[in-house]
């Protein structure tokens, strides 16, 4: 083959069933939870930094510690219930962006094989085309809109290119 194979871990049909359904369940346990800020919400509510989240824990630490120095003004239920569900989807939001980082690389290398393939399939269709066998005129002209032209330098480079891939053959 006149390529390499840089993606060779596919997902079976049962597995693709598998991940679509808990994608699934997912997204109907979390659509309820989720929220669709506004640019300008997301400038007035704002994002706490690493400094910020400090002072977060800090407090966290004495709410537990030592309760009595806390601020009677403050609903330390919904404080707890906030830091709670604020440090789970952190962490979530981590796990979920490790796995979108995996997915990307992995598709980034099923997308290079398949546009190798496409190149290597689309020179031996115009080496047919050439060798005048029958259907492929069709076939390379419905192709190569999809290249531009841009003078006798891209014609040279597409040509070199196809020598050079029937050549590695």
């Amino acid at each position: 083959m006149g390529f390499n194979n840089l993606a060779d871990r596919h997902l079976s049909e049962q597995e693709i069933t598998e991940i679509r359904a808990l994608l699934a369940q997912l997204e109907s346990v979390l659509t309820a939870k989720l929220a669709n800020l506004t640019p300008e919400e997301r400038t007035q509510y704002g994002s706490i930094n690493e400094q910020n989240k400090l002072v977060v824990n800090k407090v966290m630490d004495y709410h537990k510690a030592d309760p009595a120095l806390c601020s009677p003004d403050v609903d330390w239920t919904e404080f707890e219930n906030d830091y709670r569900t604020r440090v789970f989807l952190e962490e979530a939001i981590n796990k979920l962006d490790k796995l979108t980082d995996g997915l990307n690389s992995a598709k980034i290398m099923h997308d290079s094989d398949n546009y190798k393939a496409a190149l290597v399939d689309y020179d031996y269709s115009k080496y047919k085309n050439n060798a005048s066998v029958a259907g492929y005129k069709k076939k390379v002209k419905e192709i190569q809109q999809f290249f531009s032209r841009t003078g006798r330098r891209a014609n040279r480079q597409e040509e070199t290119t196809a020598e050079t891939t029937t050549t590695a053959e």
